[in-house]
């Protein structure tokens, strides 16, 4: 579903050949910039968008992606909509995407998902996250 929704948006997708790559795809933004990004299913907790953020090593656990992808692609089924979420801001071992308003009004410190959908992104904006790296 990522796949299909980044080509639906005009990205040229390629799929890596073999196995044991820590991301699942690659985004050729031009001028020689690729984008790596690990495929991710989202599911419903308590208002929010919960996804792992953390690769199962075999034999040293769980690991960060820090380093091993460049974003996040996010397939939520229950919406049928895809995130993407920077590697490089999601810490810990999940990270949720909060789908509308707390009660209490807090904005710091929140990630909506409105902000991540597949929709929001642009080239250049895919392309910056390259070069920031």
């Amino acid at each position: 579903m990522i796949l299909a929704g980044l080509v639906r948006r005009g990205f040229n997708v390629s799929v890596p050949f073999g196995g044991g790559q820590p991301y699942d795809l690659i985004v050729d933004l031009g001028a020689s910039a690729y984008l790596r990004v690990q495929c991710k299913m989202g599911w419903e907790t308590k208002g929010c968008i919960s996804f792992n953020s953390r690769t199962t090593d075999h034999g040293r656990g769980r690991q960060p992606y820090l380093g091993l992808a460049d974003i996040f692609g996010v397939y939520f089924p229950v919406g049928d909509s895809i995130y993407l979420v920077p590697v490089a801001i999601a810490s810990g071992y999940g990270v949720r995407l909060r789908l509308s308003d707390p009660r209490n009004n807090q904005r710091k410190g929140i990630r909506f998902a409105a902000d991540y959908a597949l929709d929001r992104w642009t080239h250049a904006d895919l392309r910056g996250l390259v070069a920031g790296a």
